[in-house]
């Protein structure tokens, strides 16, 4: 449940940062109901305010003149002497003070007697079923102890169970005959509350109304904005693509119309970069294949006449016997440059296509590792193939495949510093690596990366041992890529070098990925190499 909601989570992130009008509405509406829900919150505060202090002026004012109503009555009346009087004294001044409400209930009125001020005993009314408990403690104590009129907002409670909020204005009032007494006029905020509640429904649908217009709003803007840059977008990718003549269209000279102007003039710079480097990359393929070709005819020439003076070298004086010998060597080198030359031409240019046939790549090392063992033997280079897995069948070009571990393995005979070179060719279920590990003067910081570039070399001073071209590795890089692997490599300064190829099975299964569990880095590949072996 929990990774469940990780997967979730983390696809909602990602379509968040993938997405601007997302992001656009989201903020719109989250903005606007935060808005929307502040001015309510703000016009309901100040009417409610409002309506309160004006209710609260007009029942002071109101309870003021009810007072003064019950100071008449008390007035024409003589002093109760009977409890029968009493009863008429309190009927009288809580009619009379709540005439002006009549029947509609504008205001309840209660006369409550005062506390140890009044006689024991001593009658209490209320209209309309209107309860004592609508006073608090506290406003009673108020009038008794201050002698002066006091108001307080509360709730008003009734004797058949529904109550309400009111205002409740109370004062002192001596009734003769009886004692102190407090006349309370409750005042309810019916009307009021009603007021609120419509204020509340409109401010409500005013701030959905208000929010559904933002939203709009921001689609429309949105639309104006992302749709051009999403536009951009797509011409940018088409661009990348190789369609060079993408241009975006120009409408009005705002912010979007002078994107698209630079977006055009950007596209338009870079078509004739391209085009001028394209060109410039002909014109050196060209001049490399029609040198290399020129070159073979004079090439064949000192060759043939290398041949024939080595082979009568015995003859010639010991210096002149080196000579020819050198002269053989160099020969042959040159050779091998040309052709590299040429086979470098043709990568450059996309025309190459792979023969491809079934090929063991055990089998394949070995024969390598056979051809190449005179020479490590003159170096005192020991050389071990080791398979590991089930090797099976690579379907690929063989002659190419067998120049990349030609070339990997003589590098590392070449640079082992005298070392056994180590060659293990590992078979899984959708590759086959093969990793040739040597233990010489390895590879410093940065120069991993460098190993495959042209003519590259770690040590320029170096001799080459078995006369290298300078273009083996680059050349082995591109065969590589050609049958849909990769050629990698890694080193540590004296502790060797580690180069790793990886070929699928089958090139044209493109959608396989594939993946190996043979590590690169050389601390990795040696701590595999101890489980593996």
């Amino acid at each position: 449940m929990i990774e469940r909601l990780r997967v979730v989570a983390r696809d909602l992130l990602t379509t968040w940062r993938s997405s601007l009008t997302l992001r656009v509405l989201l903020s719109t509406i989250s903005l606007s109901v935060i808005v929307a829900a502040l001015v309510g919150m703000v016009a309901l505060t100040q009417v409610r305010d409002g309506l309160v202090q004006q209710r609260q002026k007009s029942s002071v004012a109101q309870a003021s003149v009810g007072l003064a109503t019950a100071h008449k009555v008390l007035d024409s009346l003589p002093a109760a002497t009977s409890a029968d009087e009493r009863n008429a004294m309190v009927d009288a001044v809580v009619a009379e003070v709540a005439a002006p409400a009549g029947s509609s209930g504008e205001f309840e009125v209660l006369l409550l007697a005062t506390p140890s001020l009044s006689t024991p005993g001593s009658p209490e009314r209320g209209t309309n079923d209107i309860s004592d408990a609508s006073v608090s403690s506290t406003l009673r104590s108020t009038i008794a102890d201050g002698k002066q009129q006091a108001w307080q907002i509360n709730t008003l409670e009734f004797l058949d169970g529904h109550s309400t909020s009111g205002v409740i204005v109370g004062a002192p009032i001596y009734l003769p005959g009886i004692g102190q007494y407090e006349l309370y006029q409750l005042f309810p905020l019916d009307s009021q509350v009603a007021t609120l509640t419509i204020m509340r429904s409109s401010i409500l649908v005013a701030g959905i109304f208000m929010v559904f217009g933002l939203v709009l709003v921001s689609i429309l803007l949105t639309r104006q904005v992302v749709q051009p840059i999403r536009r951009a977008a797509e011409s940018a990718e088409r661009l990348r693509g190789g369609r060079l003549t993408e241009r975006l269209a120009v409408r009005g000279r705002d912010d979007i119309g002078r994107l698209a102007t630079s977006f055009n003039s950007m596209a338009e710079s870079m078509q004739k970069q391209i085009q001028r480097l394209e060109e410039l990359s002909r014109v050196q393929q060209r001049f490399v294949s029609d040198v290399s070709h020129e070159l073979r005819t004079p090439l064949t020439t000192i060759r043939m006449a290398s041949e024939l003076l080595y082979a009568s070298s015995d003859e010639f004086d010991p210096a002149s016997a080196k000579a020819v010998e050198l002269l053989q060597q160099q020969s042959e080198r040159f050779e091998t440059l040309l052709n590299d030359l040429l086979e470098i031409s043709r990568l450059d240019a996309g025309v190459v296509k792979l023969d491809l046939d079934p090929a063991d790549l055990s089998a394949m090392a070995g024969r390598v590792i056979e051809s190449l063992a005179s020479v490590a033997k003159d170096l005192g280079v020991p050389v071990q193939c080791t398979s590991v897995g089930d090797i099976g069948f690579v379907l690929c070009d063989v002659r190419r495949i067998e120049r990349i571990v030609r070339n990997l393995i003589s590098n590392a005979i070449e640079h082992g510093g005298g070392k056994t070179v180590q060659v293990f060719v590992v078979g899984e279920e959708d590759c086959v690596t093969i990793s040739v590990r040597d233990h010489g003067s390895g590879l410093k910081p940065g120069e991993a990366a460098l190993v495959f570039n042209r003519f590259w070399r770690a040590d320029p001073a170096r001799q080459r041992t078995l006369g290298g071209t300078g273009l083996g590795l680059a050349i082995s890089l591109e065969d590589a890529r050609l049958h849909g692997g990769w050629l990698e490599a890694d080193g540590e300064v004296e502790q060797g070098a580690h180069f790793r190829l990886v070929l699928q099975r089958d090139p044209n299964n493109s959608d396989v990925v594939i993946s190996t569990s043979v590590p690169l880095p050389i601390a990795e590949f040696d701590a595999w190499l101890e489980g593996a072996v």
